[in-house]
């Protein structure tokens, strides 16, 4: 069943991690033999190769920098030119891969069917895999006219925060409000149709954030505070405000969003039973609470600065994704359903978002 993942930090890997993702993952995984720089060294579970093994032919990319003031413990760059640099440095990445016919950029309708045919023929063997560009965390847009040079780049969706409090709004493990600046750059979203990510968004972000902004949103990786009560996840509240406004929230695969007391560095997905199982039962709860299966997706966030050490135990690598469609299946979920959440909501929404 053809996959889009709604949230892959791909040049991140390239760039931070020094990964060449046009391997296999094994091969990318016995060149960080011995490596101990980061904690997922040697347990990366995405490539290029994997994905098209998987058939997941379309995800959303990121962009990704963080801004950091002196004195947060947080990791990222210290100042807002440099974040900036970051993020085109990533750009610079995508369009390489671009020139190698590894990937291909979509930004808007015409693309996007032009590429969602060429992965239906099945007599192409090295299929680009298509990328929509979002950027995660909004400190690098140094000023509005910045926003609209990004959009110039391609840049199609954005969430106004990450982790912490942000130069916009606040993220995750942080607590405030939007402000000034971050009601500006919702008004900027809007005009030039950008959709929202509401991942991160903190609880206080998140309700000032829907109070004012009246364009496009959906949650590219975010699971259900039901099953882990931190403030990473959306409360049934939140999920609800979300399907009212025609959003599509993608799932996760960061173990510790799965279950919960999981300790960082100490619980493992084999001690602490986490499996694709979890990521059914999140989809099953949104699904419940729409009364329909239109309105979750797959953003799983996969290698996002975490490795094998805190993914599901039976997913050894992106590819396994297609376990999904029978588990859903068994769950009496209808091929229809199926392919709603495997794909077709979130082409759905681009669709209507872009015209």
């Amino acid at each position: 069943m053809f996959i889009f993942d709604a949230h892959l930090d791909l040049a991140m890997n390239a760039l931070e991690w020094n990964r060449d993702l046009t391997w296999t993952v094994e091969d990318l995984r016995k060149s960080e033999v011995g490596m101990t720089d980061k904690p997922d060294r040697g347990k990366n579970t995405v490539s290029l190769p994997a994905m098209r093994k998987g058939n997941i032919g379309l995800c959303v990319a990121t962009q990704i920098a963080r801004y950091v003031k002196k004195g947060s413990k947080l990791p990222g760059w210290n100042s807002p030119q440099q974040a900036w640099a970051q993020t085109q440095g990533q750009l610079a990445w995508y369009k390489a891969m671009e020139d190698m016919g590894e990937m291909v950029q979509i930004t808007n309708t015409e693309q996007l069917n032009h590429h969602l045919a060429l992965w239906e023929n099945d007599d192409i063997s090295q299929k680009p895999i298509g990328y929509i560009l979002s950027l995660e965390g909004a400190d690098s847009i140094l000023n509005l006219d910045y926003l609209e040079k990004s959009y110039e780049l391609g840049l199609r969706a954005i969430g106004p925060a990450h982790y912490g409090p942000g130069t916009y709004a606040h993220g995750t493990d942080s607590v405030g409000g939007i402000g000034v600046k971050g009601k500006a750059l919702l008004k900027k979203i809007e005009e030039l149709n950008l959709i929202l990510d509401a991942t991160h968004l903190c609880d206080v972000s998140f309700w000032e954030t829907m109070k004012v902004y009246h364009g496009p949103v959906w949650a590219s990786h975010n699971n259900c505070r039901k099953f882990v009560n931190h403030n990473r996840q959306f409360s049934d509240e939140q999920i609800n405000e979300l399907i009212s406004r025609g959003a599509v929230i993608g799932m996760a695969l960061d173990a510790w969003m799965m279950v919960p007391n999981w300790v960082r560095g100490v619980s493992t997905p084999e001690g602490m039973g986490v499996t694709l199982e979890q990521m059914i039962d999140n989809i099953d709860h949104i699904c419940q609470l729409s009364g329909n299966s239109l309105h979750v997706g797959i953003g799983t966030d996969l290698d996002g600065a975490f490795g094998k050490e805190q993914t599901p135990a039976d997913l050894d690598t992106i590819a396994d994704l297609q376990k999904i469609p029978s588990m859903l299946s068994g769950k009496g979920y209808s091929e229809k359903d199926i392919e709603n959440i495997m794909s077709q909501n979130f082409i759905r929404f681009i669709r209507r978002v872009w015209g």
